[in-house]
């Protein structure tokens, strides 16, 4: 775990004393070589806990995530340096580092094995995030969007902190095997479905649940490139891993706290769908098409057997590669023509037809074509659901079609029709674009491959 903490911490010095020449070549490529050493946890080598100390250690649901937060650093960098360029160096050296801060703080959530130190860890990643989208957002509404995020998370994290207090009280521990080995003595009184409840709201409010969902595109809208990039691929992903961890260790209490969750997300993941069929905006789409995912990931943990979490696992990953990716086109388009009205952005292909491939690929894995390992993660996920209730498929069966729907939508808004009269000179896509779309890429095909290494089961 250090091997990788310690080069993710030196990358601070990196950025701050780099030459100005050399700023984004020597910060991404250190970012990339973090991200390639950290695909040996990955191996089968590493399980069961080949690693585990006294805070952390690696199992079959945080590997995955820990490689994710690694390799899309390098990425979030790369996608930005359009965005900052005629900023001050100073600037750009605090962007950079901004986004440096937030990586510690993940792989410590992700790889914790004590739950008050991934409650602070967890916590401790809404300040990059909140800097990210208050100081380098596009808008003026960027400051509400920022005091949303803020308030949503911080008013439904305060009972958690409260609850992991009083099991400290109850159990004398807060390490997760320990909790597994001696079980809280969960009963069925109010106060026991209270702090159930409160140990799952800070989650759900991450995740994001519908209902709970209205901080999420605000922030996506207001935020700069990396800062979505973030909060879709990372900061969505800590609420479906915590609430995967949380469910396992509150089993007597789960069979009153599924229903309402359940319900809630299934019809979210319904709802979402239809929103996204009327949306104007691209990055708003994109935003709920991400809440719309997650509520699949939240029902799936809900149910707590291997094969849900197998396909929550993966449905998570391959959702964070794909939105990343849609955001990061999006972002291509917004740099040319500066609007992200669908209408105003419209009929790009004959312009800029290597990007309209990449459309093309990112739309195809984000409405789950076959093989891509968005296919199998829903079809998983769908399964498990109609194990536990056969109504559940009405709910997934349409949530599917109306995704086809907005994303050929969205695919057909952007790349098809008429030129708009106003475009009338756009700049050619380039090297550093099409290097980024390949790095989301290529992972997704070669998980095809071998999806088992995301599945969250021991290989």
């Amino acid at each position: 775990m250090l091997k990788i903490l310690l080069p993710m911490t030196m990358l601070l010095p990196t950025a701050l004393l780099s030459p100005q020449k050399f700023l984004w070549t020597n910060t991404t490529t250190h970012s990339l070589l973090i991200a390639t050493f950290s695909l040996q946890w990955l191996l089968p080598t590493y399980y069961p806990h080949k690693n585990l100390t006294q805070w952390a250690g690696i199992d079959q649901i945080s590997a995955p995530l820990l490689v994710l937060s690694c390799w899309l650093l390098p990425l979030m960098i790369m996608a930005s340096q359009n965005h900052i360029q005629h900023e001050p160096p100073t600037r750009k050296r605090v962007f950079i580092m901004t986004l440096i801060t937030v990586q510690p703080f993940l792989i410590l959530a992700f790889s914790t094995t004590e739950l008050m130190l991934f409650y602070i860890s967890f916590e401790a990643t809404l300040i990059p995030t909140l800097i990210l989208i208050t100081r380098w957002g596009n808008q003026p509404e960027r400051l509400s969007a920022g005091t949303y995020l803020l308030f949503y998370t911080l008013i439904s994290s305060l009972p958690l902190l409260v609850t992991i207090l009083h099991l400290h009280a109850q159990t004398g521990t807060l390490h997760l095997a320990m909790l597994k080995l001696v079980p809280p003595t969960l009963t069925n009184s109010w106060a026991d479905l209270l702090s159930g409840l409160a140990l799952l709201t800070a989650f759900m409010v991450k995740a994001p649940l519908y209902g709970l969902h209205l901080w999420l595109p605000k922030a996506h809208v207001e935020a700069p490139i990396a800062g979505s990039m973030l909060l879709a691929a990372l900061l969505l992903k800590l609420g479906g891993y915590g609430i995967m961890r949380i469910t396992l260790l509150m089993t007597p209490l789960s069979t009153h706290l599924h229903y309402p969750f359940l319900t809630l997300a299934l019809w979210g993941a319904l709802m979402t769908s239809s929103i996204c069929l009327r949306q104007t905006d691209l990055k708003s789409l994109i935003a709920y098409s991400s809440v719309s995912h997650m509520g699949l990931v939240i029902a799936a943990s809900m149910i707590q057997t291997h094969w849900s979490f197998s396909g929550a696992m993966i449905l998570m990953i391959s959702h964070g590669l794909t939105s990343s990716m849609l955001f990061c086109l999006a972002n291509t388009n917004y740099e040319r023509t500066h609007s992200r009205i669908l209408i105003l952005t419209r009929g790009l292909q004959p312009l800029l037809p290597l990007m309209a491939t990449w459309w093309l690929l990112a739309n195809l894995t984000n409405m789950a074509l076959p093989p891509t390992t968005n296919l199998m993660a829903e079809l998983t996920i769908m399964i498990a659901l109609f194990n536990w209730s056969a109504l559940t498929i009405i709910l997934t069966g349409i949530a599917t079609l109306l995704t086809a729907s907005y994303t050929l939508f969205m695919l057909l808004m952007t790349q098809r029709g008429t030129l708009p009269t106003h475009i009338t000179l756009i700049q050619n896509s380039n090297t550093r674009e099409h290097l980024l779309m390949t790095l989301h890429i290529i992972p997704l095909l070669l998980l095809i491959l071998k999806p088992e290494l995301i599945s969250g089961t021991p290989l």
